[in-house]
């Protein structure tokens, strides 16, 4: 048991690694859009837009899946000490992606002008090359991955960011220069391609990071596959043809989650403009206050839990591999445990203070109330897709890749159905799509909860994983709100303009919340000593919050 205790500490402090990398990337990622936007306007925003969800779709289809995919079979061949048929699993990895890749980059370069619209095509063009390069930096992701070191994606992920926003803000500025005496719509389109070469400069420098990573731990590889007496040779045909299968349901479940969104959008577009009679300029706009503003501000504690559920894969293949169903067992528990403490915080927080938080973010006064509004019930999603996430991990994790898209399935039925009705019939507009997203989650959690429970037996303990961290995240946001609402008042006294007041108010308001929430986690026992340590540095935390007194006394012997 303590060496299951240990193997979850090191898991924890990996994914650790990878979800603070994730929030990094994501900050970075808010805080280059707004003088991007200022640069290449809302013209040039719509041609990004236009060719970067067809990007990403084909991306999806391709490349995106195979880091958590080959994770997960690599994991499962270290495990058994056959190293050979590991090392081939990953070479398998790099042909897919050079394969798959060159045939999507060329669909996006050729087909452009079937894609997207004519004015959109040169920036579709732009970001071909990417997908194929993409292809390439997700082997190397998944192959540091199954060896349990999350660091290198880490920081291939934040150096990709930095050069995109990079690139981004210069390239744009630049090839704007070049055709200043152009019209307007000219202007726009190389805004958006230089936008668009900073997404694929950020993956090329990510690759190029990857390689170097690989580069270095070639001699022991090389050393450890000449010391493999295990590994019965397995044929590359044999080998590819199980990538591919593997691959292929991790696709699927990412195809389907894109498909809602542009399948909502589409139910959305054609309700309220053909049959509510809503005008296409307000129904568009209210969508992009809904996508733009509330998902997104959602999706970041969501990341989260992405990064934990690529951190589990190679960790829980690798017990299933051995047949250790307890330490199996044992693990997913410890990660939707973990996963669901950080969640629910975030979720009360998302919701009690939606309001100022939207405003720190996105300070356009016109549309802050609907904003923050939307995102109080859109708060909801982020403990169900959060733990989602991870019950989608484990289930593939032990072999039980098509079940995802199973729940997948069972929640865009549903959540269809109830969108249709809700637009037809209610006058909620765009906040259909808030609580359809609610739906959409909660029916996904469901669905793998009673799979997980059929094919592990998990029981869990809810007090411990979700009515404790619900109390004390509902004391810790009354405190928020009522730290926030005395400072605001306080400090518009002082402080002439009421953005800053805000910002200021927000944030201290957001420090108390964290602290507390903490505290009150450690006082109740809901976090132990053994949670805190298997976080970065937690040992460092750990002896800090027993200084004050944070934990329960020790019982005596």
């Amino acid at each position: 048991m303590q060496q299951n205790k240990s193997k979850t500490s090191s898991v924890l402090v990996q994914a650790g690694v990878l979800a603070a990398a994730s929030i990094i990337v994501r900050i970075i990622g808010l805080l280059y859009r707004s003088p991007l936007t200022a640069i290449i306007g809302d013209e040039g925003n719509g041609y990004y837009g236009s060719a970067y969800n067809i990007y990403t779709i084909v991306l999806m289809i391709s490349s995106y899946s195979v880091p958590s995919a080959i994770s997960k079979l690599m994991s499962q061949k270290l495990a058994l000490g056959e190293y050979k048929n590991a090392q081939q699993i990953f070479h398998s990895a790099l042909f897919y992606g050079l394969l798959v890749g060159a045939a999507a980059s060329a669909l996006l370069f050729f087909g452009a002008s079937i894609l997207v619209p004519t004015v959109a095509v040169p920036v579709l063009q732009v970001f071909a090359p990417t997908v194929f390069l993409f292809g390439l930096l997700g082997a190397l992701r998944g192959y540091f991955q199954a060896h349990g070191s999350m660091v290198q994606t880490s920081v291939s992920q934040i150096l990709e960011q930095l050069a995109n926003a990079a690139v981004s803000i210069g390239a744009a500025a630049f090839l704007m220069h070049l055709v200043a005496d152009k019209d307007t719509t000219t202007r726009a389109q190389y805004g958006a391609m230089g936008s668009a070469l900073g997404t694929g400069s950020g993956v090329l420098i990510a690759l190029l990071f990857m390689c170097f990573c690989y580069y270095r731990h070639h001699q022991a590889i090389k050393e450890r596959c000449e010391a493999d007496t295990v590994s019965q040779k397995e044929r590359f045909g044999a080998v590819f043809k199980e990538t591919i299968l593997v691959i292929t349901p991790f696709m699927l479940s990412g195809v389907i989650l894109n498909l809602t969104t542009s399948l909502n959008q589409t139910i959305y577009y054609r309700i309220m403009i053909n049959l509510r009679g809503v005008g296409e300029t307000a129904a568009t706009t209210d969508y992009g206050i809904f996508s733009n503003k509330a998902v997104v501000i959602s999706n970041i504690p969501i990341s989260i839990a992405t990064a934990m559920a690529s951190a589990i894969i190679p960790s829980i293949s690798a017990a299933y591999a051995r047949g250790s169903l307890e330490e199996t067992r044992h693990r997913a528990y410890n990660a939707v445990r973990i996963t669901a403490m950080i969640a629910i915080p975030a979720t009360v927080g998302l919701c009690l203070l939606s309001r100022p938080i939207t405003w720190m973010l996105y300070p356009q006064m016109e549309s802050l109330d609907e904003a923050s509004g939307l995102l109080s019930v859109v708060a909801i999603t982020v403990l169900f897709y959060s733990v989602a996430t991870i019950t989608n991990a484990v289930l593939q994790s032990i072999g039980k890749i098509n079940m995802p898209l199973v729940s997948a399935g069972i929640a865009l039925i549903v959540q269809t159905v109830v969108l249709c009705i809700l637009l037809v019939t209610t006058n909620l507009g765009v906040y259909a799509l808030a609580i359809v997203s609610v739906i959409y989650s909660v029916m996904i959690f469901a669905c793998n909860e009673i799979f997980l429970f059929h094919y592990l037996k998990i029981r869990r303990d809810a007090a411990r994983t979700y009515g404790r961290p619900f109390l004390c995240a509902l004391v810790m946001g009354a405190a928020g709100v009522i730290v926030y609402e005395l400072l605001f008042h306080l400090l518009g006294l002082v402080i002439g303009r009421a953005y800053f007041v805000n910002l200021i108010a927000g944030l201290l308001a957001l420090l108390v919340c964290v602290v507390l929430y903490f505290f009150l986690l450690a006082k109740s026992g809901t976090m132990t000593r053994n949670d805190v340590r298997s976080v970065p540095k937690g040992e460092k935390i750990c002896r800090l919050m027993e200084r004050f007194h944070w934990f329960p006394a020790r019982k005596a012997a």
